[in-house]
């Protein structure tokens, strides 16, 4: 059985103090979910997560890293400052990375790597844009995307890493894939892990949903036999509806 995974993805939101605020309030609300839980907060809110989440069933990670060590990489976070900061986790090649700031597959292969080199726990985005869905190339994306950034990984490596399908037309716009839509596509992302890794490390991969899970649709979602859990966005902001969430990931 593979244990279902939680994550918020907070993006450019929260002050040091409104992510207190926020934490203080979850924590408690989440202490006996059973799955796994995670907080991906803005960089510079990582120290404090950290060090508010000790003594909780509530990781923290980042939301983007470097592809090298250290460098001339101007506004790059690295994975030893992560690490250092308490980040345990981080999300890499976010749609909104891919859209707003030039993301490759290339780029999230280099992430991939040095997240796995440096002991972070990855969960690697893929999905499609409402084109490529209407145009019937949502399989066609996916397999693209999950080749280029497992290229060079290793079978023991991609055991580690948690993929979020993320149908790009659902995040932040209240649309969501059915619950079959999001069921079928996770299988198939599978099926491609299984072609590269076989079928034990297919099988035991944790695949979230990322496109607008919330209080209102986390049951029917959860009940699919192929989705291991929510990368969840706008929900992941107010500690009820994310506990929520949590506590119907079962």
């Amino acid at each position: 059985m593979r244990k279902p995974i939680i994550a918020g993805n907070w993006k450019m939101n929260k002050t040091a103090a409104e992510a207190k605020e926020l934490i203080c309030a979850l924590a408690p609300k989440v202490k006996n979910a059973t799955c796994d839980v995670v907080v991906c907060v803005p960089f510079t809110d990582i120290a404090l997560a950290a060090e508010l989440t000790k003594g909780t069933n509530i990781e923290v990670g980042a939301q983007n890293i470097a592809w090298a060590d250290s460098g001339a990489f101007t506004g790059e976070i690295s994975a030893a400052m992560l690490k250092e900061a308490g980040a345990t986790y981080v999300i890499i090649g976010h749609s909104e990375r891919r859209q707003y700031f030039g993301e490759t597959d290339k780029t999230v292969n280099a992430r991939l790597t040095q997240a796995l080199k440096n002991g972070l726990k990855p969960i690697v985005c893929v999905g499609e844009m409402l084109a490529e869905r209407e145009g019937g190339k949502t399989e066609t994306v996916c397999r693209t995307q999950v080749v280029g950034a497992f290229e060079g990984i290793s079978a023991e490596d991609a055991a580690k890493v948690v993929i979020a399908y993320e149908p790009v037309w659902a995040i932040g716009t209240g649309k969501t894939a059915t619950d079959e839509q999001a069921n079928e596509t996770i299988g198939y992302i599978r099926s491609v892990v299984k072609e590269l890794y076989g079928e034990r490390i297919a099988e035991g991969m944790r695949i979230q949903y990322g496109g607008s899970m919330n209080a209102k649709n986390v049951e029917g979602l959860m009940a699919q036999t192929q989705i291991d859990g929510g990368l969840i966005g706008g929900a992941s902001l107010k500690s009820e509806d994310f506990a929520y969430i949590v506590n119907a990931a079962k």
